[in-house]
């Protein structure tokens, strides 16, 4: 089908799509959303008012494929759209893994795309509103096409950037590399111009994205080289640079030290641990130990003192006993987390973890789960005090979702940031800048305080 003919079928129609999951999916959907949007398509705030309907989807755990069947089943009692034909689509890592089989789980699907065929979704949409048949794309290439697709972001002042795709670690647990393919890193330079782009328009702060961005270049060059990258992309004039996700095991000094030295880069680092015992993240296959992880925090923390550590730990992995547990709840709190994503293991079809037989009750995760949440509280807490009294740089993203009258943003170290708009200001005036507020509340998961001089 031609560029001209799927245009002219899909001009006019609404979409809405729902994302789940990780940054990369978010990313996706943006492009997703500016295809549609450059063919003449029109954004729906509601999935009963849209002529296409695009579930993102992760399949990391359990809980996404019965999320996605119950989403799909709830779109047979929309009403019909005024074109006459809904049309259903699934993309992401759930259709990456599951392609065709996805229809034995889902009957009124129309459209699944694999995380590789972004940049074919629209030719699939309009072959699907001129036939009844399913439309499958789920073949492997080079690095996706989608990243030189338009896009729709979320917020303006924020843009989230691939450096790579794919994972070639193969943590026992995970079924990212199953779904994502191997390690392709972009090109250097195109990486770069697109950052000094985004500054063109106005794009304050970018989140570097990779699933393990320290191995930047590898498959390229035969070594890494995401410290230059940070330097470069920190000499485009963006103001704020963040980046997800950080394998310790390729964490290197050189780049600890370019966080030290560029400005742009935020202090704040997500470096996920996963456990704290020795045995289990052998068991996982992280290939570190405990005493390297820590000893990595101490090098990050001499050479930037204050920055906030965040993390991921999966709480019950096949054969973790009371001791490998009590080694993850002591790490926890020796670093002193300011945030972590903490997780029940959830197995996944296709890894070797999912072949490891494990008798420890259910009840007995769950209570070991919810006394690391209760750990990870105090540390978070315990954390967000050393703001107070302190005069804190927030990019403001809108208004607080409990209060209109609230500013909310985001603190170079990743903070959540209230504060009461200004008497006689409006909330767009702050929208997008970078304003300072003075911390005089310091909560387990927000900071709050007083707007302090202009926005900027």
């Amino acid at each position: 089908m031609s560029h001209q003919d799927t245009q002219s079928i899909l001009a006019g129609k609404t979409y809405f799509i729902r994302t789940f999951g990780c940054q990369m999916n978010l990313h996706d959907s943006e492009r997703v959303s500016g295809l549609l949007d450059s063919l003449g398509c029109f954004l729906a705030a509601d999935p009963a008012d849209a002529d296409i309907v695009i579930f993102m989807t992760c399949c990391v755990r359990e809980a996404a494929d019965q999320r996605l069947y119950g989403q799909c089943s709830s779109c047979k009692s929309l009403p019909v759209p005024p074109s006459g034909k809904r049309v259903i689509a699934v993309g992401g890592c759930i259709a990456q893994r599951d392609g065709e089989r996805l229809l034995s789980h889902i009957d009124n699907v129309d459209v699944i795309f694999g995380t590789q065929a972004i940049a074919h979704v629209d030719e699939l949409l309009a072959q699907a509103f001129e036939d009844d048949e399913r439309h499958i794309d789920t073949a492997e290439g080079d690095l996706p096409a989608a990243t030189t697709l338009p896009w729709h972001r979320e917020q303006p002042f924020h843009a989230w950037v691939p450096i790579m795709t794919g994972c070639n670690n193969f943590c026992t647990y995970c079924i990212v590399p199953y779904v994502r393919g191997r390690e392709k890193s972009r090109p250097f330079d195109a990486i770069v111009d697109e950052v000094a782009g985004l500054v063109r328009c106005g794009v304050r702060e970018v989140t570097l994205l990779g699933q393990n961005v320290n191995s930047y270049g590898r498959d390229v060059h035969g070594e890494p080289r995401f410290a230059e990258l940070l330097r470069a992309v920190g000499e485009t004039g963006i103001e704020r640079i963040r980046f997800t996700s950080s394998h310790p095991k390729d964490l290197s000094l050189q780049t600890i030290e370019t966080m030290a030295e560029v400005p742009a880069v935020m202090p704040h680092l997500q470096l996920a641990v996963q456990s704290g015992s020795s045995r289990i993240l052998k068991l996982m296959n992280r290939r570190y130990s405990r005493e390297d992880y820590l000893r990595l925090v101490d090098a990050v923390r001499e050479r930037i003192p204050g920055i906030a550590l965040t993390t991921d730990i999966i709480v019950g992995f096949p054969g973790e006993t009371e001791e490998d547990f009590e080694q993850t709840l002591s790490l926890a709190e020796e670093v002193g987390y300011a945030q972590a994503f903490t997780f029940i293991y959830s197995r996944r079809e296709g890894t070797p973890a999912a072949k490891i037989e494990d008798s420890t009750p259910r009840e007995v995760i769950q209570e070991r789960f919810d006394r690391l949440v209760k750990a990870i509280e105090g540390t978070a807490y315990a954390f967000n005090q050393h703001e107070l009294g302190q005069r804190v740089p927030v990019l403001v993203e809108g208004a607080s979702k409990k209060d209109a009258r609230i500013l909310q943003g985001k603190s170079p170290k990743n903070q959540t940031v209230h504060a009461p708009i200004p008497e006689g200001a409006s909330l767009d005036m702050y929208v997008g800048h970078i304003v300072d507020v003075d911390v005089d509340v310091a909560r387990t998961w927000y900071l709050s305080g007083t707007v302090a001089g202009d926005p900027r």
